[in-house]
């Protein structure tokens, strides 16, 4: 089964999409954070495969979280999911260790029902999750 966290202040938006993904992937378990904080302090307690991360977020922003995430969990994959869809943006998120960049403005949840797939696929067959083109990779 593919443990993924929903790290999003936006209730309305972090219901949706965890709606649409459940519905898509039945026995996806989804753990929701509404900060960054609370996304840290998640993952402690309830290893994860994936992390979908708001940049926006109170407190502590999404990048911060980001790179708390990758030093500390270098296996987790963190997609960063924003509505600043700025170049300058993007190449913070790389620096923080982030695998992709999705923006809210122009994503399909065709792309990331592709990438959860390619995770539950590698997962599934042992091998280590390459699905990152999914998902504007970095590459």
């Amino acid at each position: 089964m593919l443990r993924v966290l929903l790290v999003e202040d936006g209730i309305f938006f972090r219901k949706v999409i965890k709606g649409e993904l459940l519905f898509q992937f039945p026995s996806m378990e989804i753990i929701e954070a509404g900060s960054g904080e609370e996304g840290l302090e998640k993952i402690g307690s309830h290893p994860v495969d994936l992390v979908f991360m708001d940049i926006g977020l109170p407190g502590q922003s999404g990048l911060k979280a980001t790179n708390t995430i990758k030093a500390n969990y270098p296996d987790i994959t963190v997609i960063i999911l924003t509505t600043y869809d700025l170049p300058q943006i993007k190449e913070a998120a790389i620096r923080c260790g982030a695998s992709g960049f999705v923006s809210k403005l122009s994503f399909k949840m065709d792309e990331i029902f592709a990438l959860i797939t390619c995770f539950q696929n590698a997962k599934q067959n042992g091998r280590k999750p390459n699905c990152i083109r999914f998902a504007g990779g970095f590459e």
